[in-house]
C-alpha cells in the first residue's frame, strides 16, 4: 500500500483493519476497527479529513475525496462502499450501502439505514433521509425499505465485508 503523508498529516489506521496492497492512502485519513479497504482503492485527505468509522468496507476501486473549503468526508459505521463508488466531500451515517459505481457528492447527507443503488448519481447538497432507497440520475427516492431488508442488505453486507477482509490477514 502507498501510504503518503500529505500537509503533515499522515494517514491512519486501526490494527485489525485490511488494507489491500495496491490501496493510496494519502494526508488526513483515520480509519476505524474492523474496516477493510480493498483493491486499486484510493483515500485522498489532501483537501479536507477524511473519517472513517469501524465495520466499513470500501471496496474495490472507489475514490474517496474532496473539495477544499467545502467540508469533511465523513462516513459511519457499518458502511458499505459498492466497487467503483466515488464519495466526495459527503456525510454518511451509520448503517448504510452505497452501491456499485455509485456517486456521491459534496456537502449531501445520508441518514442511516439508507440503500443507494448501483449506478445512482446523488447531486451535491442533497440529503437522503432514513429508510429508504434511492436511484437513478439523479438519485431520487424509490421505495421504503424493510427491517428485514435492512438487516439483509446493509448489515449482511457490512458483516460479510468483515469475514472476507480476514481471507486475506
Amino acid at each position: 500500500m502507498i501510504i503518503k503523508t500529505v500537509k503533515g498529516f499522515t494517514p491512519v489506521f486501526d490494527d485489525s483493519c485490511f488494507i489491500a496492497e495496491n490501496v493510496v492512502l494519502t494526508g488526513d485519513v483515520q480509519i476505524g476497527a474492523k474496516s477493510s479497504i480493498w483493491f486499486n482503492t484510493v483515500i485522498r485527505g489532501d483537501c479536507n479529513k477524511i473519517r472513517i468509522g469501524q465495520n466499513v468496507n470500501i471496496q474495490d476501486q472507489c475514490m474517496v475525496h474532496g473539495t477544499t473549503g467545502r467540508g469533511d468526508t465523513r462516513i459511519g459505521d457499518n458502511v458499505s462502499v459498492g466497487h467503483r463508488a466515488i464519495i466526495h466531500g459527503c456525510q454518511i451515517q451509520d448503517n448504510v450501502l452505497i452501491g456499485m459505481g455509485a456517486i456521491v457528492l459534496d456537502g449531501t447527507i445520508i441518514e442511516s439505514n439508507v440503500i443507494v443503488a448501483a449506478g445512482a448519481v446523488v447531486t451535491s447538497n442533497k440529503h437522503l433521509k432514513s429508510g429508504w432507497l434511492y436511484a437513478g440520475t439523479p438519485a431520487k427516492p424509490i421505495k421504503q425499505i424493510s427491517t428485514e431488508y435492512i438487516q439483509m442488505y446493509i448489515e449482511g453486507t457490512s458483516k460479510a465485508y468483515i469475514e472476507y477482509s480476514k481471507y486475506y490477514k
